[in-house]
């Protein structure tokens, strides 16, 4: 009888977890955001976010999220221009991307309304260039088709290390600035829905 009960509790999980096991999920670009900071003049601190991300969670757990660079939003069009073209250079690089293997067995736990802390080890590809970085995020399953990650603190990148120093300094000399700060955190809210 132990063995028969055991044996369909097994069943059971399986029935349960497999679904969110072997989902694939697409990212929400309407209810996501990728956002960061710059200070200026000190202390001067700005929020620009990007209007434009695409993105995918395997049944594998390979996460990939893509960001259109022409679409930066600094709420100031000269800046927005001045960003596209001579820090990102999006003639040249028109998209950033971060790539991150996630354990599938962490989502396919997740219960409708859990949620499970995870840490992340990712690489960003800007201009050509990849740089590692570890994030702490939150995974928070909302219902069955809704999945959403969200930084828990800012990941804080430096200008030079992920190739824009140059382009923060063109940027500092364009607008007559004391000086731009080369550290920059950036935070993110990314809403994933289940996709066939």
């Amino acid at each position: 009888m132990r063995e028969r009960t055991s044996a369909s509790l097994a069943i059971l999980l399986s029935i349960f977890l497999a679904p969110a096991a072997l989902a694939n999920w697409a990212l929400d670009n309407d209810r996501s955001e990728l956002s960061f900071i710059s200070i200026k003049a000190t202390d001067i601190a700005e929020t620009h976010t990007f209007g434009q991300l695409e993105g995918t969670i395997s049944s594998g757990g390979a996460f990939q999220v893509d960001i259109n660079l022409a679409s930066v939003e600094t709420l100031i069009p000269i800046r927005n221009e001045r960003m596209q073209e001579f820090l990102f250079e999006t003639n040249l690089f028109p998209r950033a991307t971060i790539n991150a293997a996630l354990n599938p067995q962490d989502l396919a736990g997740l219960s409708q309304g859990a949620t499970r802390q995870l840490d992340v080890d990712a690489i960003l590809t800007i201009k050509d260039k990849a740089v590692p970085i570890a994030a702490q995020v939150v995974a928070a399953r909302l219902d069955e088709e809704t999945l959403i990650v969200t930084s828990t603190r800012p990941i804080v990148l430096t200008a030079a290390a992920v190739g824009l120093g140059a382009g923060v300094e063109k940027l500092r000399e364009l607008a007559g600035l004391s000086n731009i700060s080369q550290a920059v955190p950036v935070s993110f809210v990314l809403t994933f829905s289940r996709s066939e």
